[in-house]
């Protein structure tokens, strides 16, 4: 089974495309790196293939043949061959190197670029631990195969060369050599399908057991405060254990080839000394003729082992690259239509016609909405947790594709605007606030990069986080920890908070802003958010009373339907599901719902 039909994976389509051509397109940016690397390599195998002819020149000076260069002439050509040859291996690996290292940055940059276009639904069915396996191990492997494989160029010529010239120097000693190659392939011919299998699963495993590891990781919080370590630990072992028997067939499977090629260069070897003792014997070579010939053959199968081990490593790479490019394929189905618009500024109103939406087609969350939100309204969504509020925020900004009806934005269908305008438009601030490994500062300004630092104090003050952020040790200077880890949620919101004012969007969405919030911080964010909603066309999803009573509107939602809305003085006076909730004073609508 190969990694990508693991259910598990179940978000990548499977690729069985032909790789070479796939690269070709990187390869081609460096292609002058790429010939120079072939240059070099192409010198260093034609000194290699120098050194025997050297030798067998040396043992004709030394047996007085007639003709024969003298000894002195002899090493001097050998020592310019030897410095050549150096200079020849250092330029190829150093070119090589830098090929491959050039090829794979832009891959590894393409598939963030890409990563970062996939829709939503994409992510919601992704293991975070999967993608990480294929943009690290998968591209690693792959580097690792480039780095050698323009070597391989110079092991292919060699490999001609040398039977050539062994063809040359005597027909029939050279065909004691050349008659084990058409059992070399057969012996290749049977161990390639298996190879190609041990190898796919091992790439799977390697993946699935990564997986597991970022899973665990990421939510070692619940693992602890639910003691599932133990638990955790058993499953773990297991697929580690399965994940040993994978790699352990594939390493053997890689060395299957190198004892094969050893032992047909020690059937050569032994054919070519007999084979050579008795034509010396007979006059028909002389000594120089053998001595070359011998190291020839040896020369011979070096390349042959460093093919095979090539090609073992090319099963690996196929495998690898199989999986970067079935993340390079998955669908941008969310991209910017060819005829999409920027249209600039844009009157901030927002219109729901008749929309439908599930996550699954079996599964629809909304059911005809139709909804109109006036420039500068505050609307707030509220309703049991699955009754759309979420989902309704999400199509505003277009992460996911309505399946009927359209949403609009300034009287312009979102799908005809492009990603861009929309990210300018509308601002997001979730229930869980993400802060990035960076400075204060950098985080409040991550929407507007451009923002000087005093717009990010301004932000900051405006929302009541200068104080505790002039209080931290190095003020907006200060490093946050992964997610903001060292600061509070209440702080870590009203960062977000910032951020959000910092971009200035004619559009703001919160999220249940408020959820996580403990009661001695929500007066702080209330505040925060009076200021954030100041002037803006709003959508604030909350399941706390105290968080809509200064919205405009309430909408109500139950079953992907709108029950009731209006302002909160008439939906009190109306006696339905918000004056139900009102009236037990601290419910929530999860709570009503049962």
């Amino acid at each position: 089974m190969s990694a990508v039909q693991d259910p598990r994976e179940a978000a990548f389509a499977l690729y069985q495309g032909p790789i070479l051509p796939r690269l070709r397109p990187f390869a081609r940016l460096h292609r002058r790196l790429l010939l120079a690397a072939v240059v070099a390599i192409l010198a260093s195998t034609a000194t290699q293939l120098a050194f025997p002819s050297l030798l067998r020149s040396a043992t004709d000076a030394l047996t007085g043949k007639a003709g024969a260069l003298s000894m002195p002439a002899v090493l001097t050509v050998f020592v310019i061959a030897i410095i050549a040859n150096a200079a020849a291996n250092l330029a190829s690996d150093i070119l090589a190197a830098r090929f491959a290292q050039r090829l794979i940055f832009d891959l590894r940059r393409a598939m963030f670029a890409h990563l970062q276009q996939l829709p939503m639904s994409f992510i919601d069915r992704t293991h975070v631990g999967r993608v990480m396996s294929r943009l690290q191990g998968d591209v690693n492997a792959l580097q690792e195969f480039l780095e050698t494989s323009i070597i391989a160029v110079g092991d292919f010529v060699l490999l001609v060369g040398i039977a050539i010239v062994l063809l040359l120097l005597d027909w029939q000693l050279a065909l004691v050599c050349l008659t084990l190659l058409p059992g070399l392939a057969i012996v290749r011919a049977l161990w390639l399908p298996r190879a190609r299998r041990t190898f796919a699963r091992a790439r799977e495993w390697s993946s699935i057991v990564n997986g597991a590891l970022a899973e665990n990781i990421a939510g070692v919080r619940v693992v602890i405060g639910t003691r599932r370590e133990a638990e955790n630990l058993r499953r773990f072992a297991q697929l580690a254990e399965t994940n040993r028997i994978a790699q352990t067939e594939a390493s053997l499977a890689a060395q299957t080839m190198t004892p094969i090629v050893d032992t047909l260069t020690g059937l050569a070897m032994m054919g070519t000394v007999a084979g050579g003792a008795w034509l010396l014997g007979r006059g028909i070579i002389d000594l120089g003729v053998l001595v070359a010939f011998i190291f020839y053959v040896q020369r011979f199968f070096d390349p042959i082992r460093t093919v095979a081990q090539q090609y073992t490593m090319l099963q690996r790479a196929t495998t690898a690259a199989q999986r970067i490019f079935e993340v390079l394929d998955a669908p941008v189905t969310l991209s910017d239509r060819p005829d999409a618009i920027d249209p600039g500024g844009i009157e901030p109103s927002i219109v729901f016609e008749n929309v439908s939406f599930g996550y699954r087609p079996d599964r629809p969350v909304l059911h005809g909405v139709d909804l109109a939100i006036a420039p500068h309204e505050s609307v707030a969504l509220v309703g049991p947790t699955g009754s759309g509020k979420s989902s309704i925020a999400a199509l505003v900004r277009r992460l996911y594709e309505v399946d009927d009806g359209a949403v609009q934005i300034g009287g312009h269908d979102v799908r005809d605007l492009t990603d861009a305008a929309l990210g300018r438009i509308i601002a997001t601030v979730l229930q869980e606030p993400y802060l990035f490994t960076s400075t204060v500062a950098e985080n409040i300004r991550y929407a507007r990069t451009e923002a000087s630092d005093a717009a990010v104090i301004e932000a900051a003050r405006a929302v009541g986080a200068d104080a505790f952020i002039r209080a931290l040790p190095q003020g907006y200077a200060t490093l946050l920890d992964r997610s903001g880890r060292n600061l509070s949620l209440g702080e870590r919101q009203l960062i977000s908070f910032a951020r959000a004012l910092v971009a200035d969007p004619a559009i703001l969405i919160l999220d249940e802003a408020t959820a996580s919030i403990d009661s001695l911080a929500e007066a702080k964010i209330q505040a925060a958010m009076r200021v954030l909603l100041k002037g803006r066309t709003s959508i604030v999803i909350a399941h706390r009373l105290t968080t809509v009573r200064d919205c405009d509107r309430i909408v109500v939602l139950k079953d992907g339907r709108i029950a009731e809305q209006g302002a909160p003085a008439e939906l009190l006076e109306q006696g339905g599901l918000y004056a139900d909730l009102h009236r037990r004073a601290g419910a929530s609508f999860d709570e009503l719902a049962v």
